[in-house]
């Protein structure tokens, strides 16, 4: 939650200047607060940065005073919704069932869905993050069909690391996307599990990213960092470009960076 309407325009102009001069072999997002929206979109080249929402409603429409539902978000022009993020469960109480409604509305108006998930580190510390995450996955999507599957996009973030300086080992975050995408091809199939962008955010910085996207598995990051200016997106984008060029059999593909209420993503082609 920060920056006005003003700042959060301004900064999205910025953005969508720097990557029309220096175009990504990738795609970019941002997601916003909800008043961003409508105002943001009219800044954007669409043809260069995609546009969601950090969160939507669980209800498709009614007397629900101060919620903004997902077909409200759609209609700013909006491609994506964040759902599921760490301090949507802890600080609003988001249940695996009041996440699946939002999923299910989500996708019923033809918004991509961003899901987080990820362990605190209590459960880190005993060793429950397979049984947590697999839970999290089984109780908000598990009733989706392949085809619905297909609009998903994980997001897994240790949230004992988000914010704190710490960051989950290349091997944590690789046993964890292996973990979650052998769970996924249990339930929708090896295919399904193949194609499932499967994002990772956590103290990450430019300095570190190439370090973790040469692991095989780690093919996305999702980065909750508290300051964010232009150039630092530019940062990941040239090192992850870099790392491309050098190692074609790297399954890296891509970054998601955030300023503590917008998002900013690469995802690799």
């Amino acid at each position: 939650m920060n920056l006005n309407l003003q700042e959060g325009v301004a900064l999205a102009t910025e953005l969508n200047a720097a990557l029309a001069a220096d175009k990504p072999n990738c795609d970019v997002v941002i997601c916003t607060p909800f008043i961003h929206l409508a105002s943001v979109a009219a800044v954007l080249d669409a043809q260069t940065i995609g546009l969601g929402a950090e969160n939507c409603a669980d209800k498709e429409k009614g007397a629900y005073t101060g919620e903004v539902s997902a077909e409200m978000v759609k209609s700013t022009g909006a491609q994506y919704v964040i759902l599921g993020h760490s301090e949507r469960r802890a600080y609003y109480g988001e249940t695996a069932e009041i996440l699946k409604e939002k999923v299910n509305l989500a996708l019923a108006n033809g918004l991509k869905v961003i899901f987080c998930i990820g362990e605190v580190l209590e459960e880190r510390e005993a060793d429950k993050q397979n049984e947590v995450v697999k839970a999290q996955l089984a109780g908000s999507l598990f009733d989706l069909t392949a085809e619905q599957f297909s609009n998903i996009i994980l997001a897994y973030e240790p949230v004992w690391a988000i914010g704190t300086g710490k960051t989950a080992t290349a091997e944590q975050a690789e046993e964890m996307h292996a973990f979650i995408r052998t769970t996924i091809a249990e339930k929708f199939g090896a295919e399904a599990a193949e194609n499932v962008s499967i994002l990772y955010g956590g103290s990450c910085k430019p300095s570190n990213a190439k370090r973790d996207f040469c692991k095989a598995r780690c093919r996305r990051w999702f980065d909750w960092r508290c300051r964010f200016e232009v150039r630092r997106l530019q940062g990941y984008h040239r090192r992850l470009e870099s790392l491309i060029r050098v190692d074609k059999r790297s399954h890296s593909e891509g970054v998601f960076v955030s300023r503590n209420g917008s998002l900013y993503g690469f995802i690799f082609k």
